[in-house]
């Protein structure tokens, strides 16, 4: 690693925990759905509600979490919201292995997960501005972005293979002990962190639950970047979800085919992510956030062509790995964009509405293109996710301007 590139032992740590924590949940990725089907016997309905309602409810919970962080140190939070995954998780196996399992509780677990989820991102977003000077940010959020696309190449095999050997409910412990252990490393990386900017006792007030919201709303950047994400994944996640549908039902692919399908195309990810930095410093940032967010929308719509045999897996893989090599590229601008354009003191409460809006979105579009599945074929909603997606990148933001200058006292030092 250069030396300008080092961004301290307290970024290696935290940049570590996010790692092992990815990786723990992509090792128990679809774990939810097999223990609902193989165990529980749930129907397609009560799969289908599994994900979407624990994602709705998850999304409400974490509204008034995001101004409850805001005013908080940081690192308690990172730490609470692991520890509350890991102890929540460990009960999945725990009533399997008792013989009291039951669907309620995977959907009580789905929702603290989902809610701790976006207040761990709220909360390490905001200790991130704090930790590291701006123009180290995009060079931080590249490696996040590359630990995500590395897990993804990691995880799913194995955990597949670790589903196959000894069941769905021991990758979610695995997924579990890996919260426990992000903990730690969080715990782990000593320093002091600045005050909120508030005291730490300030109640949650009204304002405070739409403050992200209306910031976000009010800025000229933010407010169609904030549209465009949200659609864009919305759309994606439900082609995906049909995806599987057409891959292993119509064409009659096998799981470790579907698997790898995903799996070696995020070799792009990898990639992109790498070329994030170099291509903003040679292109601009706004240039790059617009290019890169224009050519990731054009690839979708090739997910409704794919046929039987190797043609048509070749076609997925080509399709996603020019998707996920765009994605890489456009995630750690767009998140860097978002911290620059956003107070110290805003942080938390404009990553948590951020991240409610995109998880509420997603889950409704997939339950809207699942019924779109249903009626016009998956091959066909696919498609049409696709042809809307074309009109994404019109959502862009159409100038660069500078970020506007911080509005809240910056924090004190411990």
């Amino acid at each position: 690693m250069r030396n300008g590139h080092r961004l301290g032992r307290q970024f290696g740590w935290l940049w570590g925990a996010y790692g092992i924590s990815a990786l723990g949940t992509w090792l128990a990725f679809g774990a939810f759905p097999l223990i609902a089907i193989q165990v529980l016997h749930a129907g397609p309905v009560e799969v289908a509600a599994l994900s979407a309602a624990g994602a709705l409810a998850g999304a409400a919970v974490a509204v008034p979490l995001g101004p409850w962080t805001e005013f908080r140190r940081k690192r308690p939070v990172l730490i609470g919201t692991d520890l509350a995954r890991f102890a929540a998780l460990l009960t999945i196996p725990v009533a399997f292995a008792l013989g009291v399992l039951s669907f309620v509780q995977l959907l009580l677990v789905s929702i603290v997960v989902a809610a701790a989820d976006i207040t761990f991102r709220a909360a390490s977003g905001a200790y991130l501005k704090t930790l590291l000077p701006a123009e180290h940010l995009l060079i931080a959020n590249a490696r996040f972005e590359s630990a995500a696309w590395a897990t993804t190449i990691i995880g799913p095999p194995l955990g597949g293979a670790a589903i196959g050997l000894l069941g769905p409910a021991a990758t979610v412990t695995a997924d579990a002990v890996s919260y426990l252990l992000s903990a730690l490393g969080i715990r782990a990386m000593g320093g002091r962190e600045p005050r909120p900017a508030h005291r730490e006792t300030a109640r949650v007030r009204a304002g405070d639950l739409l403050d992200g919201w209306r910031h976000i709303l009010a800025d000229a950047v933010l407010r169609p970047l904030f549209f465009n994400t949200a659609v864009f994944n919305g759309l994606v996640m439900a082609a995906d979800a049909l995806l599987a549908v057409l891959m292993l039902g119509h064409l009659g692919f096998a799981p470790w085919q579907y698997g790898l399908a995903f799996a070696a195309p995020a070799l792009g990810g990898l990639l992109g992510a790498r070329l994030a930095r170099p291509l903003v410093t040679r292109f601009g940032q706004h240039r790059v956030l617009v290019l890169a967010g224009t050519l990731r929308a054009v690839w979708p719509i090739g997910l409704a062509f794919p046929g039987p045999g190797t043609g048509g897996l070749l076609l997925v893989m080509g399709v996603e790995l020019g998707l996920i090599f765009c994605c890489a590229v456009f995630n750690p601008v767009y998140a860097t964009y978002r911290l620059e354009r956003t107070a110290t003191g805003r942080v938390a409460r404009t990553l948590s509405a951020w991240a409610v809006t995109t998880k509420a979105s997603t889950a409704l579009l997939t339950a809207v293109w699942g019924v779109l599945g249903g009626l016009l074929g998956p091959r066909t909603a696919i498609g049409l996710a696709g042809v809307l997606l074309l009109a994404t990148p019109l959502l862009l933001p159409r100038r660069a301007t500078a970020p506007p200058a911080e509005t809240e006292p910056a924090p004190d030092r411990a």
